[in-house]
């Protein structure tokens, strides 16, 4: 009896997305055992990449470079590698021998499948059996996926899987998708879906779409990965997709060697790296983002969620589905910009700041673990004392200096009475109309581009203080992070602006910057440490 529903693990292919495929010898041979074992239907062993082999690794260059990772292989599983149909010559494919992989997936994006489709059937005249992957299903227009099901059926491949490549579905988009493909496509072709969990949904839509399938004489493949392991924010997981098919489907997979395998491969990949649900993650769904510009944001901008979400609506639908770093950068500087006249700002500040010593307390953990000196220090020397993008218990500050608008408006939810008395410095990135106790400076004027985290709240501050012509800046709480984040701060509830947790690569990028700033200012400012700092 032809089995109705199929489970493919590509824990191994969306995974390398997370480890650049560098998965060891013992993970890539232990989850494919595993998987074995469990009685996966289809099991994803990684891509075929138009490069070298480099051991140990899920990017393979012929197929015959994955013959040492399949251990006693099972005849009821369907071994795959999937290509990208513009990136993988196929002429170097030897004939099929049944010692590697069975088959290939072939993805193409929207608009390309005729182009996609060509590939695979060169493929299948070397005797693998080709799937195929329709990226970005979501948005084909009903005529398009009646012509997709047309030159499906013309090469009659294994499967066609329905692709939310940017976890934007939502179940009506999936009704309508599977609801045309099923109708129109041979019924010997098997139907596929590959979600993403941005609007943590993977799970649900994968249940929707085995269940939409149920009356259908059609055999459906439900792609999952060991702990959702994938791409941004990932896919629905392997262990709950096994549960319910279980449970629910007549399924007789082995949760046992499922969870044997997150207990021996996946807890060491989940401590080195992230992947999975995030609000960055989720705006990607919303606005059907291709994730590296999600990815982009937050390695070289720090970026919180509502400029993310400025300056990626800021995109036409078009380029969001793509992704073009310059012009990315772009739309970043022009939020973060927000030019507005700041000249009578500045001399105020000029005159105000005149012959005076400002005190920056940084947020560090000594800014309260050395208060008691840092106290006696204002109390002797009276400097103007500046909070740098923090409010601290037990200081009296001159003004609140902020380069984050999440930094402000937790300080102003969080020590209100203190927010509201104190006067503030704002980057316009934050703000360009100004309250009755604030003034506005330019981004510009605070910021030195060159490093990935050019705006660190303290540098910036120097930086205004430099054009302001301040001549003696001491500085506190400006220790230096820790390996954990709620041991760098003396407010652990305080918003991070760190999201990939590289707490040594951030310091020493601070580190970069604060001496490239010293030796333009060695001569105009003097600086000195009050705490110390890494």
């Amino acid at each position: 009896m032809k089995k109705k529903i199929l489970l493919l693990d590509c824990t191994l292919r969306d995974g390398s997305y997370i480890t650049q495929s560098h998965f060891g010898a013992p993970a890539i041979k232990g989850i494919i055992k595993k998987m074995q074992d469990a009685k996966a239907d289809i099991i994803e062993c990684g891509w075929l990449k138009d490069k070298p082999y480099e051991k140990d690794t899920t990017f393979y260059h012929v197929p015959s470079d994955m013959e040492p990772y399949l251990l006693e292989r099972s005849p009821r599983t369907t071994y795959v590698a999937m290509i990208d149909w513009d990136r993988y010559d196929v002429s170097q494919l030897l004939p099929c021998d049944g010692n590697s992989i069975d088959a290939i997936r072939v993805v193409f994006p929207h608009g390309k499948h005729h182009e996609g489709i060509q590939v695979g059937e060169a493929i299948k005249a070397k005797g693998y059996k080709v799937f195929y992957q329709a990226a970005n299903t979501m948005s084909y227009e009903d005529e398009e996926i009646l012509d997709l099901a047309k030159c499906i059926n013309a090469v009659h491949p294994v499967a066609l899987s329905v692709v939310d490549t940017f976890g934007a579905m939502y179940p009506e988009d999936l009704e309508r998708i599977v609801g045309l493909l099923d109708r129109h496509l041979d019924k010997d072709i098997c139907l596929g879906f590959h979600s993403h969990n941005n609007r943590q949904l993977s799970f649900a839509l994968s249940m929707h779409f085995v269940e939409l399938l149920q009356k259908s004489e059609r055999t459906a493949i439900v792609d999952a990965s060991l702990c959702g392991m994938g791409r941004g924010a990932g896919n629905a997981t392997t262990e709950l997709m096994v549960s319910y098919l279980n449970e629910k489907q007549h399924g007789d997979y082995d949760m046992d060697a499922v969870l044997d395998a997150i207990d021996i491969y996946m807890q060491a990949f989940q401590e080195q790296y992230s992947w999975g649900y995030s609000t960055p993650y989720f705006i990607a769904g919303m606005y059907q983002c291709h994730v590296n510009n999600i990815a982009y944001l937050l390695k070289n901008h720090r970026t919180n969620a509502r400029d993310m979400r400025n300056v990626i609506s800021s995109l036409s639908q078009e380029e969001r589905r793509h992704y073009d770093y310059d012009l990315l950068e772009a739309r970043f500087m022009e939020n973060q910009n927000r030019l507005i006249d700041d000249e009578a700002a500045v001399a105020t500040l000029k005159a105000q700041f005149q012959d005076k010593t400002i005190l920056l307390v940084a947020p560090g953990t000594s800014a309260l673990a050395k208060q008691a000196k840092i106290l006696s220090y204002i109390e002797k020397e009276h400097p103007v004392v500046i909070g740098v993008n923090a409010i601290l218990p037990g200081y009296a500050y001159d003004y609140l200096f902020f380069t984050n608008s999440v930094r402000y408006e937790y300080a102003q939810e969080a020590y209100g009475e203190v927010f509201a008395r104190t006067k503030k410095i704002l980057l316009s990135n934050i703000k360009t109309a100004a309250a009755a106790d604030e003034t506005l400076i330019n981004f510009n004027r605070a910021i030195k581009r060159g490093w990935p985290h050019f705006d660190n709240a303290v540098i910036c501050c120097l930086r205004l203080m430099d054009k302001l012509s301040v001549r003696d800046v001491v500085l506190a709480g400006f220790d230096g992070f820790k390996s954990k984040y709620n041991e760098s701060y003396a407010d652990a509830s305080l918003p991070t602006l760190n999201p990939d947790n590289d707490w040594d690569g951030l310091n020493a990028e601070i580190k970069s910057i604060f001496h490239d700033f010293r030796l333009a200012t060695r001569q105009t400012m003097d600086v000195r440490f009050l705490t110390d700092s890494l």
